[in-house]
């Protein structure tokens, strides 16, 4: 009956935890030998954090999180388009959390092994394939230059948008998606802005900035980790690397971009100049499929639907994608009932969000709006863009994302 899990990042630690809760057996192949906190910020939106709290992660979120309370969005010379409260600021039962990716992984994972034991995720094991079988199916994994397998009841692929399942289940798909955005990652340690917790996204489609802190404040100065996000729109058929996280570059690749964007408010050439680090990713997105699940093995998170980080609905959804599988596998048992009861509740909404977010269904598409109504004169906006319309545009991806206040708080625990 055990559940074999490709893949330990945020997808496959909540699988585990999950199934863990529900008295299923599994074990985690992850292809990491040596597991450390990379990467930078990223947002958790509350119907996820509701399922973590579940988990009885509370603890852990707040410690290497930070409570966000607005959400703002403004133009490439920082007038406000639209701003919104956000988790429990909002209504919600329950908080948005900022967090640095990697110290909520290495919380999951300090979870994981305190329930479970060591000996329930191996390290250094790459998944490269897998075969069903009448029992169910058998995952064949890299160790040492030696190839393995292992066989169980369900494979769960959470190996990410490289991800060597999705490979073998469409062979013909190639290479992640990329229309032509770079961007530039990095922390910096500096003054809170607006509302101390505040997020905020400011430019247009072809250049953009976003920043958030994901640190508690210096109780002596009252400087926090400020993590941002750096954009911009190049040729799409310019060679480049995709799909690294964790290549460092040096910031005058694109610092002279963003000279001029000192709100007063917050001074983001200051943020960029001081960077702790900074990484460059390509932003890439996988087509929707038709399918996550072939027999016995089905997708979940960036595997099944990798997207553009826009909405917070990345990690957020890996974690939702976990606790609904854990839900039908309670429900069907560790077979192909449940993988397909699952695929059917989650993929048409994700697929739907993926497309979404590349064009101007994503949130954030409201400062494309304010850019070419208002032209270059930002004191038109409110002529131009009325707000009752940045108001109808906000909540339609809500609507899509199903992360609306209503909906939220009134809707039953996925496990109960």
């Amino acid at each position: 009956m055990t559940v074999i899990i490709a893949g330990g990042g945020i997808a496959g630690l909540t699988m585990g935890l999950t199934l863990h809760e529900i008295g299923v057996p599994f074990h985690i192949l992850e292809s990491v030998t040596a597991p450390k906190p990379l990467g930078v910020g990223i947002n958790l939106q509350p119907p996820c954090v509701r399922e973590l709290f579940a988990l009885g992660l509370e603890d852990m979120l707040e410690h290497v999180g930070v409570r966000t309370r607005d959400y703002g969005f403004y133009t490439k010379t920082g007038v406000e388009i639209w701003t919104e409260p956000r988790g429990r600021h909002a209504g919600y039962n329950w908080p948005q959390y900022s967090v640095h990716r990697g110290e909520l992984q290495m919380g999951l994972l300090d979870a994981l092994i305190a329930r479970c034991g060591a000996d329930s995720i191996s390290f250094g094991c790459r998944v490269t394939g897998y075969t069903n079988t009448k029992s169910g199916v058998t995952a064949t994994y890299q160790q040492n230059a030696t190839t393995k397998s292992l066989s169980g009841t369900l494979l769960v692929a959470a190996d990410g948008v490289h991800s060597a399942i999705r490979a073998q289940m469409y062979p013909e798909e190639g290479a992640p998606v990329w229309g032509g955005a770079i961007m530039w990652r990095g922390t910096t340690t500096a003054p809170a802005f607006l509302s101390g917790t505040s997020m905020i996204l400011a430019g247009h489609d072809t250049q953009r900035f976003v920043t958030y802190p994901i640190s508690a404040p210096n109780p002596e100065t009252g400087d926090m980790l400020i993590n941002w996000i750096a954009e911009a729109s190049v040729d799409p058929n310019t060679h480049i690397q995709k799909g690294d996280w964790n290549r460092k570059v040096d910031a005058a690749r694109f610092a002279d971009d963003f000279t001029n964007w000192d709100f007063g408010w917050i001074n983001i050439p200051e943020l960029i100049a001081n960077a702790n680090e900074v990484f460059e990713y390509p932003m890439v997105d996988r087509e929707p499929v038709e399918s996550w699940t072939d027999g016995a093995v089905t997708l979940i998170g960036d595997a099944a639907h990798a997207t553009y980080p826009v909405g917070s609905s990345g990690a957020s959804q890996a974690i939702i994608d976990a606790r609904l599988l854990g839900a039908a596998i309670k429900a069907h048992g560790t077979g192909h009932t449940a993988a397909k009861t699952y695929e059917n509740q989650v993929r048409p909404m994700a697929n739907a969000i993926t497309l979404a977010n590349r064009g101007n269904g994503g949130p954030d598409a409201i400062m494309q709006m304010a850019e070419d109504r208002c032209a270059g004169d930002f004191t038109r906006l409110d002529e131009v863009l009325p707000m009752q319309e940045r108001r109808d545009h906000a909540d339609g991806f809500k609507k899509l994302a199903r992360i609306r206040v209503e909906d939220t708080n009134t809707q039953a625990p996925i496990i109960a």
